[in-house]
């Protein structure tokens, strides 16, 4: 195509139409596929011609959302799966191996820190962490036997930002291989892979879809790493259905015009906050009290849906505020049309020690906002009430 603005991209990018020359991709629920002889089979078996087989590997809907997100983020391409978590076990578990080590960023989804802690451990795999804002740590957390450097940027729930270009050619320099969660940014205001990146990450359950409907995970890079994920993930099985396929290709068409609004409400919704007696601390990447502001100016278009709050009074005044909420709703999910209220300590990062949350800044009167599309006025009402 000639257009090369994210919002057509992501709106005009399709599958071939049939013969039926429909405007709107269809869905292609099947299982599996004929072929037209023996010979075939054999061939497409044996990858001498390309073509479908089997759903567990590829189906239309899949390859038109893979497609998307590959043009959108920069990468080659990519692979879908049927989670985020699901994205990030079968990257980990494709390049990682007994005796590798992961240099990860503290602040990092629970889920995460339990695949690191708990998972890896009893397969020989071992890890460190650093902190976004000290690149001293990084320069000295890569090992010999460090394969893979992961981070979220920004992260969860902390906020914290890293610069990516730097963190990319230092990964480069060691011969580490890179991966972003990208997850909190989405491909509309971060593109980690034109940044250094070897990998980018995407939870697709939350901004891509943006509604609060399906789950699902994608996985986007240079096609000779995404060839060996292939290889891991087709017989593993993390597949994404057809059908949560079709729904997150539909989303895309969407993304920008969701985001410009999530971006918009969070900043007003942050700078109130910052405001507040009741509050002792407030984090949003485009706030120019955060501290890694000027590296989220650059390599971010805006600051994102999520603002971060920490309210004075600890788990009484946090679980206060989130019953007095009339309109936001109380979930552990995120990116939604809908404004969430969550308490990380005791949902998403329960899993980890007070010390462990502690250090990446997750006190008991943390609560991570997800602040939706409804009118600003009726978003920051809710709030200001919550808090009087």
């Amino acid at each position: 195509m000639q257009e090369e603005n994210f919002e057509t991209l992501a709106i005009r990018l399709q599958a071939e139409r049939s013969h039926y020359k429909e405007h709107s991709v269809p869905l292609y629920l099947t299982s599996s596929y004929k072929f037209d002889d023996a010979e075939e089979m054999r061939a497409l078996f044996a990858n001498e011609k390309e073509g479908n087989v089997y759903s567990r590997y590829a189906n239309p809907n899949t390859d038109e959302l893979i497609e998307k997100m590959a043009v959108l983020e920069g990468a080659e391409t990519g692979w879908a799966t049927a989670s985020g978590m699901a994205a990030i076990f079968t990257t980990f578990a494709t390049f990682l191996k007994s005796g590798d080590h992961v240099l990860s960023s503290r602040s990092v989804f629970g889920s995460t820190h339990q695949l690191l802690n708990n998972i890896f451990a009893k397969w020989g795999i071992t890890y460190d962490y650093a902190d976004l804002d000290k690149p001293d740590q990084w320069e000295n957390g890569i090992k010999e036997n460090t394969k893979i450097i992961f981070v979220e940027t920004p992260s969860n729930p902390g906020i914290d930002i890293i610069d990516l270009e730097w963190l990319g050619k230092l990964a480069k320099r060691h011969n580490v291989l890179l991966v972003i969660d990208n997850c909190f940014a989405t491909p509309y205001l971060q593109q980690p892979i034109k940044l250094g990146a070897d990998i980018s990450i995407h939870s697709a359950t939350k901004f891509i879809d943006g509604q609060g409907r399906t789950l699902g995970g994608i996985i986007l890079g240079s096609a000779v790493l995404m060839k060996e994920i292939e290889g891991f993930a087709r017989h593993s099985g993390p597949a994404m259905s057809p059908f949560n396929a079709w729904l997150l290709s539909k989303s895309l068409e969407t993304l920008a015009v969701r985001m410009d609004r999530h971006c918009e409400n969070a900043l007003k919704v942050a700078e109130f906050l910052e405001g507040h007696a009741k509050i002792k601390r407030v984090m949003y990447p485009f706030l120019p009290s955060h501290p890694q502001y000027a590296i989220a100016k650059k390599q971010m278009k805006q600051g994102g849906g999520i603002v971060t709050l920490v309210i004075e009074g600890g788990v009484a005044a946090a679980s206060s505020f989130m019953d007095k909420l009339k309109m936001f709703s109380i979930s552990a999910n995120l990116g939604d049309t809908r404004s969430i209220a969550t308490h990380p300590a005791t949902s998403t990062h329960s899993k980890l020690t007070e010390e462990q949350r502690l250090e990446v800044g997750i006190e008991q009167g943390t609560v991570r906002l997800s602040i939706g599309l409804e009118h600003i006025d009726d978003i920051l009402g809710d709030i200001k009430q919550a808090l009087d």
